[in-house]
């Protein structure tokens, strides 16, 4: 290869590479063709980090950006999946809050239930798991959806 072609392929590299930074791209592949059987062969990659994610209560629960310091305690109170009360699932599947579409729910917000009432249903794997109440109490809001996927230890009630 001669000084000139490798010259030539330095700069196509370097150009490769603001190419991948000009456009924000991760990775780029070419293959270049020369006389005969000379071919040159470029892949230039860069590795991004992926920003954390963070689980946390849905939006509506989210104090307001304007909120004093003194409300960040109550936000982590907020966490649905922390409350004392709260039910959560055993498992991964979809929860269903009636026996079948049309049926009334098993439960609505301010219901008192007795311990061991079927509050909901998850499926998993064809199978209908009923979730009993796990003590007495009011059912102070519901954390899902009718027909919602949901994953293992994910809260689907407060109890009170």
């Amino acid at each position: 290869m001669s000084k000139k072609t490798q010259d030539a392929d330095v700069a196509f590299v370097q150009a490769l590479a603001e190419l991948l930074r000009a456009n924000d791209l991760t990775e780029i592949e070419v293959v270049r063709d020369y006389d005969g059987d000379n071919t040159l062969n470029v892949r230039v990659a860069r590795q991004i980090e992926a920003a954390p994610v963070v689980m946390s209560a849905p939006l509506a629960a989210a104090p307001a950006p304007s909120a004093a310091p003194a409300a960040a305690p109550a936000a982590i109170a907020e966490d649905p999946a922390q409350h004392p009360g709260a039910v959560t699932s055993p498992m991964v599947g979809t929860a269903y809050l009636s026996a079948e579409p049309g049926a009334p729910a098993f439960v609505s917000v301010g219901d008192k239930v007795t311990e061991g009432q079927t509050l909901c249903i998850v499926e998993a794997m064809k199978t209908m798991n009923q979730i009993h109440a796990p003590g007495a109490g009011t059912v102070k809001r519901i954390l899902i959806e009718d027909a919602a996927p949901v994953e293992f230890g994910a809260p689907l009630m407060i109890i009170e």
